[in-house]
């Protein structure tokens, strides 16, 4: 498992929550750098929030 707050981290959570391709793009999460992969977390968990 990854540390928490690593790229490889964001990408386990976000696969469990069915996400495997940047939503805009269509490319697989881990092409993209640390910050946009973490950009992509925090609106999943509002979005969760707001349901």
């Amino acid at each position: 498992m990854a540390y928490q707050g690593a790229k490889g981290w964001y990408i386990q959570k976000l696969r469990e929550k069915g996400i495997t391709k940047h939503p805009v793009e269509l490319r697989k999460l881990e092409l993209y750098k640390t910050f946009v992969v973490k950009k992509l977390y925090d609106a999943s968990v509002e979005k969760q929030a707001a349901e």
